[in-house]
């Protein structure tokens, strides 16, 4: 592993949806979620560490130091056994660090995100990750729908004969015709001094956010892609500017060519970049 960064960072990515659903509301009927206020829509940061997840465990297979703690269908009190086995009897509160320093070490989420397991069972203490993703919101309002689908087989022969013959079942589908989200990230040096989330960590993060779409496609999520990726890099740990006022330097507007239209597309937008200040590098990954 190399060493842990010893820059501050935030970033902006930009990803699009094409009739699709990007983060469905169990509470609302899986419909994609919307803030009643506004109508412009959400995914939380949970949706998109997922994927980020799933892109590393399938990059890196499992490898040593890059393995996944949070992992679909994983017991988690044994995904942190291992860190109890690899430590010789001591004390219970050395015993919990250094389980918590085997975690971080082992885990590419835990080095990044962070994770609670401070429980009974294999107790490693708690991880405050550098790595902290907002919740992303579209740039316009969007309009969610549901589509009618029919289903031309049944299950069991019982649902068959019920049915007089007739297979068919209906269901919906729902989506969004076209969305543009924007979403903030924050990544904090000292607390990668903690974790030991390195530059290594850091550049398999970039790749991550340009690439994670590609590998998740569903039938709700077909048309995803990451359309820009805009980095600060700090030149010192603690940072030299607010973060706010580096979003601020990302305008994103629908074309004013486009006129009452709705966007349905990444090239309906006009996408534009400030000037960073002093001790602040902007680097466009994508």
């Amino acid at each position: 592993m190399s060493k842990p960064i010893e820059n501050r960072y935030e970033f902006v990515l930009l990803f699009d949806v094409k009739n699709g659903n990007p983060n469905g509301d169990p509470d609302g009927g899986n419909l994609p979620r919307i803030d009643p206020e506004t109508g412009h829509g959400i995914t939380t940061d949970v949706c998109l560490k997922r994927k980020i997840r799933n892109y590393v465990e399938l990059l890196k297979e499992d490898q040593s130091s890059f393995c996944i703690y949070v992992k679909e269908k994983s017991i988690l009190t044994e995904r942190r056994k291992p860190a109890y086995e690899s430590i010789e009897s001591v004390d219970k509160s050395e015993k919990i660090s250094k389980a918590r320093a085997w975690m971080c070490k082992n885990f590419f989420d835990v080095r990044a995100f962070g994770a609670v397991m401070s429980v009974k069972e294999n107790n490693c203490g708690q991880v405050r990750g550098p790595v902290q993703i907002a919740f992303s919101q579209s740039i316009d309002p969007v309009v969610p729908l549901e589509a009618t689908i029919t289903r031309m087989a049944v299950e069991t022969r019982k649902e068959a004969d019920s049915q007089d013959g007739d297979n068919r079942t209906m269901g919906r589908k729902t989506y969004i015709p076209y969305g543009l989200y924007r979403v903030h990230g924050f990544i904090s040096a000292p607390l990668a001094m903690q974790t030991g989330f390195s530059e290594e960590d850091l550049e398999l993060f970039w790749d991550a956010l340009a690439n994670m779409f590609d590998h998740d496609r569903s039938a709700a999520r077909g048309e995803m892609a990451s359309q820009k990726l805009i980095v600060f890099k700090h030149d010192s740990r603690l940072g030299n500017a607010p973060a706010r006022e580096l979003f601020d330097l990302v305008k994103v507007a629908k074309k004013e060519t486009l006129g009452d239209a709705p966007p349905r597309a990444f090239a309906d937008y006009d996408v534009s970049i400030g000037e960073a200040p002093g001790g602040v590098e902007l680097i466009e990954k994508i």
